[in-house]
């Protein structure tokens, strides 16, 4: 299974980044929406949440050799806060706290772990996409 990985210095641009470089990797592969959107919350929570708005945080891609296989997606942040990054439930009015639902929802499987050092969120994407489009 291929394997890329890249460093962002951090800055709020770079999620554009990281986004624009999911989808040049991804090509026309089933998933590539959906790790867009998932690569867009993990990184943006990473600069916003932790030490990665100043030292960066780490995107790495992993991608089954089929043209239509599982890909997991990896982000890495720089550490810099004791709490660990979790799945909240927001009141309507609050105007945050919704990407790692998001996540979560379009995601297989999340996995979570680390430490004040650095937590990587990894999420898995099964064969067949989670959305599926509805007919008109």
């Amino acid at each position: 299974m291929p394997t890329h990985r890249r460093t962002f210095p951090g800055r709020a641009e770079d999620v554009t980044r990281a986004r624009h470089w999911t989808r040049a990797i991804l090509g026309n592969h089933p998933h590539t929406d959906d790790a867009a959107l998932i690569v867009t919350e993990l990184a943006a929570n990473a600069i916003t949440h932790t030490a990665s708005a100043t030292d960066g945080f780490t995107l790495t891609l992993t991608i089954a050799a089929a043209d239509d296989g599982p890909v997991t997606i990896a982000v890495t942040d720089a550490g810099g806060t004791t709490s660990t990054p979790h799945v909240e439930q927001p009141d309507a009015c609050t105007p945050h706290g919704r990407g790692l639902a998001l996540v979560t929802a379009y995601a297989t499987r999340v996995t979570i772990y680390g430490d004040h050092h650095g937590h990587t969120v990894t999420a898995h994407l099964a064969t067949t996409p989670a959305r599926q489009p509805q007919p008109c």
